[in-house]
């Protein structure tokens, strides 16, 4: 970034000088523009920031997000020219090419535009586009559909030349067209946010599904004939078996798309109609995030920011699988990780590498559980040691000795709620009396749909939602009560559909929290008489905000919806 332009922010109060210092450190550590950290922290939303950034480069800002770019105008700029120099060929008349810029300021950008103008014998038209509206019209370059459609017509070809039926299968696994498919199908759901791929047979057809922001959606279908193929080349890439169709496999592999390296987390099935690929997109870039990013906020930030800063105790993880614990505790492990501390983890599976962090995967078929990982790792002089989670009486004991100990604790109980956590430490055979000495504060977390910012709705609630918004509020604690204003008529927010959301009015997930705290009184109940209900009045009394209430705060702020919310807490109280 311009150093004038960050002299701009800071004389404006858009930027504070402690905020640019940590992300000149940040991005000199990872290799991020500064501009892109500040996007990517929120300190100063997209738009605004490129609005100030258009006032000061003197370059009008467009917006090209619903433009429709003829593929014609596209060929002017190549693909590779257009993603490695942030430059968008917009519309051509005559002698005259505008084009969209992220970084017109740059001077290699520059270098690359006026090349493209002399070669092709143009005069130039400059605006500033958002990072955002770039990498959607980049996509329209190569179309899923297209991409494998011509994959596939290669394939027809190769397989008419095939001789030798019985030798088909396995050449066909290492051929490009096969390859490409596969690859294709990759590189699309990392630009689509995808968070899983499904392949599967689909009757007569084979399906692909991409998850984004915890829903399913179909995105193609092909020919059920080279579904062996494409599962085999997944096979290949994961270290697993080819020859192997009877029973599930489990791996995992790497590939570097859109300039980062993103892990694959491979999971086969045979099912009735043929083998089924679950894969886990697990994109660094995406998952470990700041614990402001998360979707913690006010009194739930300072205890637990105050909670991670303890030389010893336990923080305990709640909520079904998939609500985003393991992304929490890599963000509190992002905070804590320096080479001051020697942080050891046990995972099942690791989902991401984290530099600086001793990272162990448990393999309980042959006999490398966590509670065998545990007694290893207490030998490992760790400071901070983090546990996938706790299942049984042993690992129970062995995480409360090392909380008491001298070690910070961080794992994972599946509960339903932060208070139901007390009592089943309990039944795990947890002495009453070590829990308070040990556990320090208990997060239970759910994860909702945001918003699109681009088109989010604003509308009047009818009766039932204002009277759920009203009574919600009212049971909120005191202190943040009088924090939360509520306009008067009040409006709120809903999914409405644009381009930039891919027309599904959401745009990512976010976390919803209750955090509960240990206190001298909670250890008077835990002592005496431990029911969650008991538990549950002296959480609302000392404060605690529910799952429920934190949702309704996210939607009073226009973050996520109404609907959205209590169907995650609906869900929740079913479990």
């Amino acid at each position: 970034m311009n150093t004038d332009f960050i002299q701009y922010l800071l004389s404006k109060n858009l930027l504070s000088q402690e905020q640019f210092n940590s992300l000149r450190e940040e991005s000199e550590r990872t290799g991020r523009s500064i501009e892109d950290l500040i996007i990517a922290r929120r300190i100063i939303p997209e738009r605004e920031l490129f609005r100030e950034k258009s006032d000061f480069l003197k370059i009008p800002l467009r917006r090209i997000y619903k433009e429709e770019i003829p593929t014609s105008v596209l060929e002017e700029i190549s693909e590779e020219a257009a993603r490695h120099y942030k430059i968008i060929p917009l519309k051509r008349e005559r002698k005259v090419l505008e084009v969209g810029m992220v970084n017109p300021e740059d001077f290699s950008s520059q270098s690359a535009l006026n090349f493209i103008a002399k070669e092709k014998g143009v005069e130039t038209k400059v605006f500033l586009v958002l990072p955002s509206d770039f990498r959607e019209v980049v996509k329209k370059y190569r179309a899923l559909k297209e991409e494998v459609r011509t994959a596939l017509e290669e394939l027809e070809k190769e397989e008419e030349k095939e001789k030798k039926p019985e030798e088909k299968v396995e050449r066909v696994i290492e051929e490009a067209p096969v390859s490409k498919i596969v690859a294709v199908i990759l590189r699309h759901a990392v630009e689509g946010r995808a968070s899983d791929i499904h392949i599967e047979p689909f009757g007569e057809r084979l399906r692909v599904r991409f998850r984004v922001d915890g829903v399913l959606y179909s995105t193609l279908f092909l020919e059920r004939k080279i579904l062996p193929s494409i599962v085999s080349r997944i096979k290949i890439m994961s270290n697993l078996r080819i020859d192997e169709t009877r029973i599930p496999q489990d791996g995992r592999f790497h590939a570097t798309i859109l300039g980062r390296k993103i892990d694959f987390r491979v999971a086969t099935m045979p099912t009735a109609q043929g083998e089924k690929v679950a894969i886990r997109v697990l994109d660094p870039e995406t998952a470990v995030k700041r614990l402001p990013q998360l979707g913690l906020s006010g009194r739930n930030l300072e205890i637990v920011e105050g909670a991670i800063k303890l030389p010893f105790g336990s923080l305990i993880f709640c909520g079904p699988t998939g609500c985003g614990k393991t992304t929490t505790q890599y963000a509190i492990l992002r905070e804590l990780n320096t080479e001051k501390v020697n942080i050891i983890s046990l995972e099942d599976p690791v989902e991401y590498w984290i530099n600086g962090v001793n990272q162990s995967q448990v393999k309980p078929e042959i006999g490398y559980t966590f509670a065998s990982g545990l007694r290893q790792v207490v030998r490992q002089d760790p400071d901070i040691i983090m546990v996938g989670e706790v299942r049984d009486r042993e690992t129970a004991e062995l995480v409360t000795h090392a909380a008491l100990t001298g070690h910070l604790v961080l794992f994972t109980l599946h509960t339903n709620n932060a208070v139901g956590a007390i009592p089943r430490l309990i039944d795990l055979g947890v002495e009453k009396f070590l829990i308070p000495a040990t556990v320090k504060v208990i997060i239970s977390q759910r994860l909702v749909r945001q918003l699109c910012p681009d088109c989010k709705q604003r509308v009047r609630p009818n009766k039932e939602e204002e009277r759920v918004i009203r009574e919600e509020i009212e049971k909120l604690p005191e202190e943040v009560r009088k924090k939360v204003k509520i306009p008067d008529p009040l409006y709120i927010y809903k999914p409405k559909g644009c381009p930039s959301c891919a027309y599904k009015g959401t745009k990512g997930r976010i976390g919803i929290f209750e955090v509960l705290r240990v206190t001298e009184e909670m250890e008077e109940i835990i002592l005496k008489e431990p029911s969650e209900t008991k538990i549950e009045q002296e959480a609302r009394r000392q404060g605690m905000i529910t799952l429920k209430q934190d949702g309704i705060l996210k939607v009073l702020e226009g973050i996520t919806f109404l609907e959205e919310v209590l169907k995650v807490v609906e869900i929740r109280e079913e479990i």
